[in-house]
């Protein structure tokens, strides 16, 4: 049985699969309508990540729009690069074109890397580990830091154009300020997308839009 539409709009980025996709389907079960982004990623066999991880990270996300159409829900999926600073623009446009304006916005994305400060190849659950240089860097800060805040950016200013007063965003991250060892661009961009949301929650208040974040581990 489907559920009735209540009106909402998100976007959620990431959303090809796992917590991502589960996100895209629960919110079409309440009726908001999903725009589903997502990037496919192809990472190297051999590098200790389990082949259904690697599998899922590069698929596109017709299967979860799918599954939420024959639950009755609306949904559209549109592959976006999130390292590209134009990708907001384009991702708030696709969904205004399928569905009206955007009020609910989930950071969930990531550009996953295993960097280390340390001489170590290998981290403890055998993942290949790489030392930090300006592309580990680069292709986790542009993913996880610099994506989100041009999208909560985008996300106000169409907000506040049309006058509206009911916004969600939310992101999710792990680990803390405190560091992520084994993975330390990671920990540093989460820290960072944590930061750039909290923000938002002040300065958006009085627009109506709160934030919230959760931790994935």
């Amino acid at each position: 049985m489907s559920s009735p539409q209540n009106g909402h709009v998100a976007i959620v980025t990431g959303a090809n699969h796992g917590i991502g996709a589960a996100i895209a389907r629960g919110l079409a079960r309440t009726g908001c309508a999903v725009l589903c982004a997502y990037w496919r990623v192809h990472d190297p066999a051999g590098h200790g990540l389990p082949d259904e991880y690697r599998r899922s990270r590069a698929r596109d996300a017709d299967s979860v729009v799918s599954a939420i159409r024959q639950a009755g829900g609306r949904a559209v999926a549109v592959e976006q690069d999130l390292r590209v600073p134009e990708a907001a623009g384009l991702l708030f446009d696709a969904a205004e074109e399928a569905f009206g304006p955007v009020d609910i916005l989930i950071n969930n994305a990531t550009g996953w890397v295993a960097d280390t400060f340390t001489p170590a190849s290998t981290d403890r659950h055998g993942r290949a580990l790489q030392p930090v240089t300006a592309a580990s860097w680069s292709q986790q800060f542009t993913v996880d830091a610099m994506a989100p805040a041009l999208l909560i950016g985008e996300f106000a200013r169409r907000h506040a154009a049309r006058g509206a007063r009911w916004g969600r965003i939310v992101g999710l991250t792990s680990g803390s300020s405190g560091g992520f060892p084994e993975e330390v661009s990671y920990g540093a961009a989460k820290a960072a997308q944590e930061n750039y949301t909290m923000s938002a929650a002040a300065e958006l208040a009085p627009f109506g839009i709160t934030r919230t974040w959760s931790t994935r581990r």
